[in-house]
């Protein structure tokens, strides 16, 4: 009886403190570590990846990382790196549903997940919350700028604007019969900026559509050299889990990476970027090709 009452005493008094306010403001951030990997936030409006997703557990802190109300009844995510929050098309390749989903947040920091995604996400797209789910992540470049360019934070370019004073106008000599009037003075008109700070936080259309499914297989990729010999360095180290070189071009420029796989269970895929990680090769992501 009395744990009973101390566990009604604490859910009343929970419901009772303050939440903290929202706060939402452009965020990339510096460097940051967790347990052991290093992350390296980085601007991009075009990203386009494959990787895994997972679901949020309970315990998230009240706001997100760029400062809005974290709700699991929303259609938002969480990624490591990319500038927040940002719009993106969240395509679940097991099954071809995708939608637009709100990046507002890092996530839990797990190197061998792409995203996280609230559980309102989760049952839109169809995903297991039991089980990691293939997905690919497009970052639309111009609903993202919406949502980030009128937020507090934002860097800007320090830029002279030209005074907004008085035009003087004066008429070109009219031609023969017609009579000439004189020059006016008289002030510019105002610019009117659009008003796109409620757009940066529109809540996002529940929209789904349904693609061909694509679920392909699971390969841990190493770094990216332009050289040859690097890749090879690196599929040698590697070579007990089966590496192979794979290469690209760039304009003129080869790429050239190894990989590993393909795998066909998440535990696998898991397993081989752990093993990468631990010899020494922050980079290797798990993809899906």
């Amino acid at each position: 009886m009395m744990r009973l009452l101390v566990l009604v005493a604490l859910v009343l008094l929970s419901a009772c403190m303050p939440r903290p306010a929202a706060t939402p403001h452009y965020e990339l951030g510096r460097p940051y570590q967790v347990n052991g990997v290093w992350f390296y936030p980085r601007e991009s409006y075009n990203l386009t990846a494959t990787g895994l997703a997972s679901v949020y557990g309970s315990g998230h802190a009240p706001l997100t990382s760029d400062g809005e109300v974290f709700d699991q009844s929303q259609v938002m995510a969480g990624h490591p790196t990319i500038q927040l929050p940002a719009v993106a098309r969240l395509t679940n390749l097991e099954n071809g549903r995708a939608m637009l989903v709100r990046i507002n947040d890092r996530g839990i920091g797990a190197p061998n997940r792409l995203l996280q995604v609230t559980r309102r996400t989760a049952v839109l797209l169809g995903m297991n919350d039991a089980s990691p789910t293939r997905v690919r992540m497009e970052i639309l470049p111009e609903e993202s700028h919406v949502a980030t360019d009128t937020l507090p934070g934002r860097p800007q370019l320090n830029m002279t604007v030209a005074p907004r004073d008085t035009v003087t106008t004066t008429a070109l000599p009219p031609p023969p019969g017609v009579r000439a009037e004189a020059g006016r003075v008289g002030p510019t008109a105002p610019v009117v900026a659009a008003d796109t700070a409620p757009l940066a936080l529109a809540r996002l259309p529940e929209t789904v559509t349904q693609t061909i499914p694509n679920p392909g297989r699971l390969w841990v990729r190493l770094d990216t050299f332009e050289e040859y010999q690097y890749a090879a360095a690196q599929r040698a180290r590697m070579s007990y889990l089966g590496a192979a070189i794979e290469k690209s071009f760039d304009g003129r420029v080869h790429r050239f990476w190894a990989r590993i796989g393909p795998m066909d269970t998440v535990r696998q895929a898991d397993d081989a970027q752990a093993e990468a990680l631990a010899k020494g090769i922050p980079d290797a992501l798990i993809v899906v090709e």
